[in-house]
This record gives C-alpha cells, sequence and structure tokens, in this order.
C-alpha cells in the first residue's frame, strides 16, 4: 500500500486517494485543437518519473501533483494545486 503525504492532511494511505490522469494529458480550453488532440490520444508512457494529478477524495477533497516513479511507485513530490 502506498503512502500519500498530503500536504493539507499529513501521511496518509492511498485509498483515500483517487488517481486522475498524468500532467502531460490535462488540455485546457485556450489549446488548439490538434495539441488537445494529440495531448489527449498520442501520450507517451514513459517508465520512471512522471508528473500525475490525484485527489484527496476521502480527506480535503483537493487536487494533488504527485511526481512518482510509475516502475517502482516511490513517490518524489506532493504539491498542492
Amino acid at each position: 500500500m502506498l503512502l500519500i503525504s498530503c500536504p493539507h492532511c499529513g501521511e496518509r494511505a492511498q485509498v483515500e486517494f483517487t488517481y486522475e490522469r498524468t500532467l502531460d494529458s490535462v488540455v485546457t480550453l485556450a489549446m488548439p485543437p490538434e495539441d488537445a488532440m494529440r495531448a489527449l490520444y498520442e501520450r507517451a508512457n514513459p517508465r520512471g518519473l512522471d508528473d500525475e494529478l490525484w485527489r484527496h477524495s476521502y480527506g480535503c477533497r483537493q487536487w494533488l501533483l504527485i511526481r512518482r516513479n510509475r516502475t517502482t511507485h516511490a513517490i518524489e513530490s506532493v504539491k498542492a494545486r
């Protein structure tokens, strides 16, 4: 089980959090359609460190930016969004 250190609540079990997506797949309204399509459907699936968007669903309900190793699941940093 992963332990995630929420900046608002402290260290909590992973079951309290919901994974949303990798940060490179977030599409903004200002993006041109070609860039939005590329971000949604042509993403890389890297091994190693990646930035991810998570939500502390059963805690403070805040969005978090988590830098996590996708191979070992080791969490390098957690920031409030």
